[in-house]
């Protein structure tokens, strides 16, 4: 008769083998009750560690992600499919995800998606390959199809993106509608009467378009909605605020999909001899580090990025310890912050 394994500890347990791992490990981020589940079948089955698989699995680890094996064998991949490696708000949704992922004992692998696609790879490939424990997809989906085969096989959490995922993911996602209703009340609330927003594309954008609209309308009928097509880059930005500020009718405030775009919107009104906020008010979404810096000072809203990833790699965590049935819709609630880009219209200020 063979000897248990690990993989026959897990299903005796009713847990992943990550998990069953971590219990070894001494790890205090295991609940109690699946601790205790994966020490009963321990003791049930009379498993024993194999050092020497444990040695390979830790070598094979160190390889992969270039750090120095720990004494108590290989860390748990969770691979983080990143769906552009450019967006700064991204920055610290990762530090939430990994705070929580290395503090459970799992070590985070990135991997960039639009290079992958680029050169005709599955994204989701390596992480497969490298037998991570789970995935973590940041951002828009590269191919819902080729994701629902990855679910199949691992725990999949999709993370800042709001498309249709595939049955058993669980979705994670700042409520962006919500978000646009805070950044234009805060417009209307200062007396802006002729605001504009400049529009991005994908699921994420549509919801901020739509989180403005409505509440344009709400506002009344002496209110002027403008919207101007983008494409989410400081250079769109720019070229859409030049169209916006040519108009007879020009906004006295812009609201924009993005702190990139926003700084766009900066940098033609600068250009074009209009002081912000004296003469235009603008209003970004994000609260990136951009944002933050002295000479911008941008008023934008805080999608909760650090909150995304912590809420992220809790999902991911649960379905690791054991099925947890339907994928959840988890929405992180936006904050707004107020800086230096927004004041009263010029007809008001007097």
């Amino acid at each position: 008769m063979r000897p248990p394994t690990i993989r026959d500890v897990a299903e005796r347990a009713g847990v992943s083998k990550s998990l069953v791992s971590l219990v070894l490990r001494g790890s205090d981020q295991v609940r109690a009750e699946k601790r205790e589940a994966v020490l009963r079948a321990v003791r049930e089955l009379g498993y024993r560690p194999d050092a020497a698989a444990r040695s390979l699995g830790e070598r094979r680890t160190a390889t992969a992600t270039g750090s120095p094996p720990g004494p108590g064998g290989g860390t748990p991949l969770v691979g983080v499919l990143l769906h552009d490696l450019r967006n700064p708000w991204y920055v610290d949704l990762l530090d939430g995800l990994n705070s929580l992922l290395h503090a459970s004992g799992l070590h985070m692998l990135l991997g960039d998606a639009r290079l992958h696609r680029r050169v005709g790879q599955d994204p989701a490939g390596p992480f497969l390959d490298l037998r991570a424990e789970g995935l973590v997809v940041v951002g828009t989906l590269p191919d819902p199809a080729a994701l629902e085969t990855v679910a199949a096989r691992m725990p999949v959490v999709v993370a800042a993106a709001r498309e249709p995922v595939p049955a058993g993911v669980d979705l994670v996602a700042d409520d962006d509608e919500h978000g646009a209703r805070l950044a234009t009340e805060h417009l209307v609330g200062l007396g802006h009467r002729r605001i504009a927003h400049l529009a991005g594309y994908g699921a994420v954008a549509d919801l901020r378009r739509r989180g403005f609209e409505a509440t344009m309308r709400a506002a009344g009928p002496d209110r002027v909605a403008l919207v101007e097509a983008g494409d989410m880059t400081e250079e769109g930005g720019y070229r859409a605020t030049v169209r916006l500020l040519a108009r007879p009718d020009r906004p006295t405030a812009v609201f924009a999909v993005n702190d990139m775009t926003a700084v766009g919107v900066l940098s033609a009104a600068g250009e074009l001899g209009l002081r912000v906020p004296h003469d235009l008010s603008v209003v970004g979404y994000d609260n990136t580090g951009i944002s933050r810096l002295r000479h911008v000072w941008l008023t934008t809203v805080d999608g909760a990025g650090h909150e995304v990833g912590r809420r992220a790699a809790r999902c991911l965590l649960d379905r690791l310890e054991g099925p947890v049935g339907a994928g959840r819709l988890h929405l992180a609630p936006p904050v707004l912050e107020v800086r230096g880009t927004t004041a009263r219209p010029p007809s008001v200020t007097g």
